[in-house]
């Protein structure tokens, strides 16, 4: 299985010279993975019981025996859903950005940013997706930042160079925020973690992570940036501004009610994503249609936007999270933690080689692998134990290190892949001229955690 998957990793990596799509490359992958999963069952399951790995416990309480049903209808239902929640999630964030674009409200944005320097536009997009992700979360900012980069530069390589700092920006803000990364709301309602504790102690290297490579980049970059010319249907009289404000306000309300959704609600941020929409839709439904007389329906129907939705990219997470899935049942990310605590049993170091893997495979399951690794330690545990309470240096520098190390390659986090997907971001491009930026960057404020600490 791990070969299997470190080939359809190379097939992803080199997608500009097999020319084949990276998409259908992750979705075999995964496919394989799990056929892989079947074949090899009893002696992975076998495995697992002697080494008292609990993959399959859930499915055992209710008195399943054949361990390919525990695979089919337990592990793979499981995580099929869990999948399915972050794709939901995708397909809902991806529509009402592109509704709101497709009725021009990021104008009101990009129309604001005026400047031309190419310096200034990367530290202004930069803070915006640095906290804005903290309030929304890395993939969400991500997709809208992306969006706004392809109204204002013109130049392929000007976006790539945007895109992946945003990238950076994005992971990084959204790992001090117990609402800005799926890892630190796993921590946060684990109670491994509390909202203010994650704030004060990791807001401060989450933006040296972003500050280092930023400031690296700025010295590279030279002279200005030119906006891209509109197309016909985009000119300044095809939406009337009431309109835009609207949809500007409404998308926006969409994306920001999602976060507060799951922390009153503890329902999975696809259910507000999906409520967002609908509430969206039905308004440019019942209201924009029998009210604005001088706008083109046919363009502006959200059954028509829905056609421009890249519906690749969302195949292509599947196929990333169902390959990740299967490692994580087949029990090699459980085999990788109890090697990491024996082999290491230094909380830094766990960490830092945590935030590495991360930029390979998903930082979800080797989290939960952390978490799983040990229990919240009492509030007056001493020694090494001490890391392990609520708020210990293990729990919040896991956040960090999970959330930031991500960024490393385009494909080891979601906010990436994201990117890699809108703006067809190649693997390699990405490794040499932003994958080393995020890497001085996640080091330096790992660095600042761990010999300055908290102000």
């Amino acid at each position: 299985m791990p070969i299997i998957f470190v080939i359809g990793y190379a097939f992803i990596a080199f997608e500009h010279f097999n020319k084949i799509d990276k998409a259908a490359s992750a979705l075999v992958t995964g496919g394989l993975l799990w056929l892989l999963l079947v074949i090899g069952s009893s002696d992975i399951l076998a495995f697992m019981q002697s080494n008292e790995m609990h993959e399959f416990t859930h499915c055992a309480k209710e008195g399943h025996n054949d361990v390919l049903t525990v695979i089919t209808h337990g592990a793979f239902t499981e995580h099929l859903g869990d999948i399915a929640s972050i794709i939901f999630f995708l397909l809902g964030a991806m529509t009402i950005v592109e509704v709101v674009d497709r009725y021009q409200g990021f104008r009101i944005i990009t129309n604001r940013i005026t400047t031309t320097n190419r310096i200034k536009l990367l530290w202004i997009i930069s803070a915006l997706a640095f906290f804005i992700s903290a309030v929304l979360d890395n993939l969400t900012t991500t997709i809208v930042m992306v969006t706004l980069l392809q109204k204002m530069l013109r130049k392929e390589d000007n976006r790539w160079l945007f895109s992946g700092m945003v990238v950076i920006a994005a992971n990084s803000g959204g790992a001090f925020s117990p609402m800005g990364d799926v890892t630190t709301i796993m921590l946060w309602i684990g109670g491994q973690i509390t909202a203010a504790g994650v704030i004060e102690g990791l807001f401060i290297p989450s933006l040296i992570s972003t500050l280092v490579p930023l400031t690296i980049l700025s010295f590279m970059m030279r002279g200005s940036t030119a906006r891209p010319i509109l197309d016909n249907d985009e000119t300044e009289e095809f939406v009337p501004l009431k309109y835009r404000i609207t949809i500007l306000a409404l998308g926006l309300a969409a994306l920001v009610s999602v976060p507060i959704l799951k922390a009153t609600t503890h329902l999975p941020p696809a259910l507000g994503m999906l409520l967002g929409l609908g509430v969206l839709w039905m308004y440019t439904d019942l209201t924009l249609k029998k009210r604005a007389e001088h706008l083109d329906h046919r363009k502006l129907s959200v059954i028509r936007i829905l056609e421009r939705v890249d519906v690749a990219t969302v195949l292509f997470f599947l196929g990333i999270l169902l390959a990740v899935a299967a490692l994580q049942v087949a029990g090699h990310l459980d085999v990788m933690a109890i090697w990491l605590n024996k082999s290491v049993h230094n909380v830094y170091g766990i960490d830092i080689i945590i935030g590495f893997l991360s930029s390979v495979v998903d930082n979800v399951p080797l989290v939960a692998g952390g978490m799983g690794m040990y229990d919240i330690a009492h509030p007056d545990a001493v020694g090494y134990a001490a890391n392990f309470v609520v708020d210990g240096r293990f729990w919040e520098f896991l956040a960090y290190c999970a959330g930031t190390g991500g960024s490393i390659l385009i494909i080891g986090s979601a906010a990436g892949v994201a990117a890699m997907g809108l703006e067809g971001i190649p693997f390699f491009w990405y490794l040499k001229k932003i994958g080393w930026l995020a890497l001085i960057g996640y080091l330096s404020g790992a660095a600042w955690y761990i010999f300055v600490g908290p102000l």
